[in-house]
C-alpha cells in the first residue's frame, strides 16, 4: 500500500522525504519491523518509540512517523505528526482495508467476568448457526482455531490484522474484550460498535492509572462514544445495572440500554436461583418472556456473567430457547474457576482472580460448596510491578474465607517475591491466622508463606482430603511465570495434576 494514501487526511505538521513509495507493513514495535515497512514511534506509559528509530531503519524501515524529528536517516521518508498514537489507530484501519466494516461487533469491558462472558456469549451465537471470532486475554480464536495474544485487548495494529484475518474466514461476529488500558491508549479507536457490554467496577489497575476516578473515566469511554460512526438507534449498551457504576453509565450512553441483574427493574433478570456442586440453575426473566437456564459454571459472579451474554442475545433478537442451549453448552472456562481433573478425586479449582473483589467473589462460591467438615485452602500470591495496595486487601480477603493460607509468588516481574509476600501478610494477620508452618499439617486454622509456587501448591494439595476444597488463585490460564525479565513454563493446571499424581503414588 502507498504511503500517500495512508497518510490522506492526516493531520501533516512536517514531511521530510516522499510519500510515493510503497509500504509493506506497519508496526509500532522496531523488533518487528522488516524491509519497506512503517513504523510508527509512540509514547507509553514505560517506553518511547522514538527512542528505537535508528534500530527501526537498521531492521528496514522505509517510512517513519513520529511526534519530533530530532535524526534524519538516508532514503527513509519522516512524516510528523501531533499525535502518534491517534494516527495509528487511522494507519492500521487503512492499512487492513477497514475490516471491521459490515461486522457485528461486541465490546465487553469492567474490572471481572470479561473473558466468561465472551465465552458464554460465543457458544450462544455459535447456536444461532454464527462464525464467531473471540478476542481477549486468554487469546483470539476464530473457525476453531486459537492464537496466544499478550494483550487482552491488542494494539491497533495487530488488531487490525486479527480482524482482517477474521473478515477473511467468513467471520461476521466479533466478541472483543476491551480492556481500561486500550481504552485509554485509543487501540480500539474508530472500531463502530454495535453493542458495548459493562459486567461490573472495583478496584484493579492503580499502577497504571493512579486513582479509581481515572480507572472508570477509561472505562467510561466505551459508554460515552457508542453510536457516534453507526445508525444510532442500531447501537444498544448492555448494562449490570446492579452494579453502581452501571447507574452511571445509563445516564451517560447516547443510545438505548438494555440492562441485567437481579433487581426487578432490570430488562434481563435471574430469580428462582440454585446454585449447586455441579453448577447453576435459575429461570431467565426478559421481555420475550422466560426460560430456565442451566449452566456448569459455578457460583453468583456467573450468574451475571451468564445474564451479560444473554441479555447482549436478546437485544440481537436471538431466541431464548436458543440462548438457554448456548450457555448450556459450555461446560468451563480455561482458568475461570476452572476445576481440574485429579486421580485422587479431590475438589481443585484455578482461577485467574487477581483482585480483592474477584478473590472474594470466589471464595464466597467456593465456601459454599464445601462440605461440612471441609476445609478451604487457598494459594496465591500478587503480580510484581503493578498496584502494590491492594495486595494487603487480598491478604484480608484469603484469610477471612480460607481455613489456611499459602502466600507464594505469582509473576513478582522485577519485585522481589519475598517483599510481595510481605505486603500481603499483614493482611491476612488481619484476618486472625496464625503462621503455621506446612509441615505440622493442618491442626487449626492458619497460613504460611511458601515463595515456590510449585511447592506451595503441593503443601496444598498435600494438606487437602477429599472433603476439602483447594483454590488455586492469581495465574488462570496462564500458562508462564515471568521472574525478572524471563518468561518461564509455569502451569497452574499441570502443577496441580502432577501433585495429585505424586501424592496418590
Amino acid at each position: 500500500m502507498r504511503l500517500d494514501y495512508l497518510l490522506k487526511g492526516l493531520p501533516i505538521l512536517e514531511q521530510k522525504g516522499t510519500a510515493d513509495i510503497e509500504i509493506k507493513g506497519l508496526t509500532n514495535d522496531s523488533r518487528a519491523v522488516k524491509k519497506g515497512y512503517l513504523f510508527v514511534a509512540v509514547r507509553g506509559s514505560n517506553q518511547d518509540g522514538h527512542r528505537y528509530l535508528a534500530h527501526a531503519v537498521e531492521k528496514g524501515a522505509h517510512a517513519l512517523v513520529v511526534e519530533n524529528v530530532e535524526s534524519v536517516f538516508k532514503d527513509v521518508t519522516i512524516v510528523r505528526l501531533p499525535d502518534t498514537r491517534i494516527a495509528l489507530s487511522e494507519l492500521a484501519a487503512r492499512f487492513y482495508n477497514y475490516p471491521a466494516k459490515g461486522m457485528n461487533l461486541i465490546g465487553i469491558t469492567g474490572t471481572n467476568g470479561k473473558t466468561t462472558t465472551s465465552y458464554l456469549l460465543e457458544s450462544i451465537l455459535k447456536e444461532t448457526g454464527s462464525k464467531v471470532g473471540v478476542i481477549g486475554s486468554i487469546g483470539y480464536m476464530f473457525n476453531g482455531k486459537s492464537f496466544k495474544a499478550s494483550l487482552t485487548t491488542p494494539e491497533s495494529t495487530d488488531l487490525m490484522r486479527i480482524i482482517s484475518e477474521m473478515r477473511d474466514a467468513g467471520v461476521k461476529d466479533i466478541i472483543a474484550e476491551v480492556s481500561s488500558h486500550s481504552l485509554d491508549q485509543g487501540r480500539a479507536r474508530g472500531l463502530d460498535w454495535s453493542r458495548a457490554i459493562f459486567t461490573n467496577f472495583s478496584r484493579d489497575h492503580l499502577d497504571y492509572h493512579s486513582t479509581m476516578e481515572e480507572y472508570f473515566k477509561a472505562k467510561q469511554k466505551l459508554f460515552s462514544s457508542l453510536g457516534e460512526g453507526k445508525e444510532r438507534e442500531k447501537v444498544k449498551a448492555v448494562i449490570n445495572i446492579d452494579d453502581p457504576k452501571g447507574r452511571v453509565l445509563e445516564k451517560i450512553t447516547k443510545v438505548s440500554v438494555v440492562s441485567y441483574g437481579l433487581g426487578d427493574n432490570c430488562l434481563v433478570r435471574a430469580v428462582d436461583i440454585e446454585t449447586r456442586q455441579r453448577g447453576l440453575r435459575f429461570r431467565l426473566v426478559a421481555p420475550a418472556g422466560d426460560v430456565i437456564i442451566t449452566s456448569a459454571l459455578l457460583g453468583q459472579i456467573n450468574v451475571y456473567n451468564i445474564l451479560g451474554a444473554a441479555a447482549t442475545a436478546f437485544s440481537l433478537n436471538i431466541d431464548l430457547e436458543v440462548i438457554s442451549r448456548g450457555i448450556k453448552r459450555l461446560t468451563y472456562v480455561p482458568g475461570r474457576l476452572q476445576p481440574v481433573e485429579n486421580r485422587r478425586g479431590l475438589s481443585l479449582f484455578v482461577d485467574y482472580a487477581h483482585s480483592a473483589d474477584a478473590l472474594e467473589k470466589v471464595l464466597q462460591t467456593l465456601i459454599r460448596l464445601r462440605r461440612t467438615k471441609g476445609k478451604l485452602i487457598t494459594v496465591f500470591g500478587c503480580g510484581g510491578d503493578r498496584d502494590r495496595g491492594k495486595r494487603p486487601d487480598m491478604g484480608r480477603v484469603a484469610g477471612k474465607y480460607s481455613d489456611f493460607v499459602i502466600i507464594t509468588s505469582d509473576n513478582p516481574r522485577g519485585e522481589d517475591p519475598a517483599e510481595i509476600a510481605g505486603d500481603i501478610e499483614p493482611g491476612v494477620k488481619e484476618s486472625g491466622l496464625k503462621r503455621i508452618e506446612l509441615s505440622l499439617g493442618f491442626k487449626e486454622r492458619g497460613y504460611e508463606i511458601v515463595l515456590n509456587r510449585r511447592r506451595a501448591i503441593q503443601g496444598a494439595i498435600n494438606m487437602a482430603n477429599k472433603e476439602d476444597i483447594v483454590l488455586i488463585a492469581g495465574k488462570g490460564h496462564e500458562d508462564y511465570q515471568i521472574v525478572g525479565n524471563r518468561k518461564r513454563h509455569f502451569d497452574d493446571v499441570e502443577e496441580a495434576v502432577l501433585a495429585a499424581r505424586e501424592r496418590s503414588a
